[in-house]
């Protein structure tokens, strides 16, 4: 790799030795990928509070500063961690105190992750705790050198606010995180972010239910390459585009996508391109229709006894939009109803009354995690609902259960009922 004269004085110990070990890190790893240089980033998202067995280990061998020197820097060496160097933040983790008598998580986890909050904190890491940073203060500019971690967010963040990173990993968000540096290839090089594959929707996406289904067929269309999507659709909004989003990065690995007049880096179908057009897939009602019961297709029973939304994320409108349908109703008595949301927007949704209505309900908001990143439900819960895409994918595989997808009234209704009785309109 080319080396700058400050990224060879890092490398060499001008900066300490965990400086040191971060940019031996970044040359192995880039010189793997064979990249030429390093990018320079201000924006680093990373997991380093996320608890886990191996982490409570090295943190009872050596603390907090050995954990990092290990996981994050892939580095046996006693190392002292300095403040990070750039901004950086800490995406979900796993549940927090407020999950207590909720979710069956583990106690000495949510210590070991409040103390590891409190050394991070220290050393310059923005304690987010959410899956969608760009919600609660952490947007970067179009066009800004990012290192990010998350599909979903990671996709958001190269598509909806045109600024570039790759689905990175623990360890390259901390050794960015101390220099400020990141391997320069795929998504941060220009000539890597043109559409590959036309996607024109003939009909049938109107809503938040349908971006999240299309997005699922874009991804296990395209796999990893980039889709630009064309037709008949409403306008998207935040929400809709974080959802089609994550869908696409679930049946797929999609990290950029186009949506020509909408996202920053298409103002026309040509400019996607770069004039290099490709027959357009076609979507309507049909592939509408397969990718409903793709989804549904895990499902058996009848009985649900968990509802899940949020996720990614839920935004304000969207806990509104739930509290609105929840008010003046009661939750069955054998079915849970957990909405997840950053801690921030909860403190917004408690303020705005919308907390309340919720859990007049009997419904939960709960901040920092999700069962999927957290593997964790409600005891005995063999059937599971929900209106992401993303859920409905992961979810039975990672805890074993029963999936039903449908809309957010499809969702209540389940919650309120104990049943499943959604339909594709």
């Amino acid at each position: 790799m080319i080396l700058t004269d400050e990224e060879k004085a890092m490398r060499d110990g001008a900066e300490g030795p965990a400086v040191a070990a971060a940019m031996d890190l970044l040359i192995r790893y880039g010189e793997a990928l064979d990249a030429q240089r390093l990018c320079d980033t201000r924006n680093v998202a990373g997991t380093t509070t996320q608890p886990s067995p191996v982490k409570a280990k090295l943190v009872a061998e050596g603390g907090w500063h050995k954990a990092f020197a290990v996981l994050n820097l892939d580095s046996d060496a006693e190392l002292e961690i300095p403040d990070m160097r750039v901004p950086t933040c800490q995406l979900q983790q796993g549940f927090g105190p407020d999950s207590a008598g909720i979710a069956p998580y583990p106690q000495e986890f949510v210590e070991l992750q409040t103390d590891a909050e409190a050394f991070y904190g220290r050393r310059g890491v923005n304690i987010l705790a959410t899956c969608t940073p760009y919600q609660v203060g952490n947007l970067p500019v179009r066009g800004e050198h990012c290192a990010w971690m998350e599909s979903s967010a990671v996709v958001y963040c190269n598509s909806v606010i045109g600024a570039r990173t790759n689905c990175e990993g623990g360890a390259s968000t901390g050794a960015a995180s101390l220099t400020g540096k990141i391997p320069c290839w795929g998504n941060h090089l220009p000539e890597n972010r043109f559409g590959t594959h036309l996607i024109h929707v003939d009909e049938g996406v109107r809503d938040f239910q349908d971006w999240g289904m299309l997005g699922y067929f874009a991804g296990g269309l395209v796999q990893d390459e980039r889709p630009v999507v064309t037709g008949e659709f409403a306008h998207p909004d935040l929400v809709d585009l974080k959802h089609f989003g994550a869908a696409a990065a679930s049946s797929g690995g999609v990290e950029l996508y186009h949506l020509p007049g909408i996202t920053p880096e298409a103002p026309t179908v040509e400019a996607a391109f770069r004039g290099r057009m490709p027959d357009a897939i076609h979507y309507g009602q049909k592939e509408r229709l397969a990718v409903y019961e793709t989804l549904n297709n895990q499902g058996s029973s009848t009985d649900v006894d968990f509802v899940l939304l949020g996720c990614p994320h839920a935004s304000v409108d969207q806990i509104r939009a739930a509290a609105k349908a929840l008010d003046g109703k009661r939750l069955h008595d054998g079915t849970q109803l957990w909405i997840m949301v950053p801690r921030a927007l909860k403190a917004v949704a408690d303020r705005s009354g919308y907390t309340a209505v919720i859990e007049a309900a009997g419904g939960k908001l709960l901040a920092d995690s999700c069962p999927a990143m957290s593997r964790a439900a409600p005891p005995g819960t063999k059937v599971f609902a929900t209106d992401s895409a993303k859920q409905a994918h992961y979810l039975p595989a990672i805890l074993g259960i029963e999936a039903w997808f449908g809309s957010l009234e499809d969702c209540v209704d389940a919650a309120v009922t104990g049943r499943w009785r959604g339909e594709l309109t």
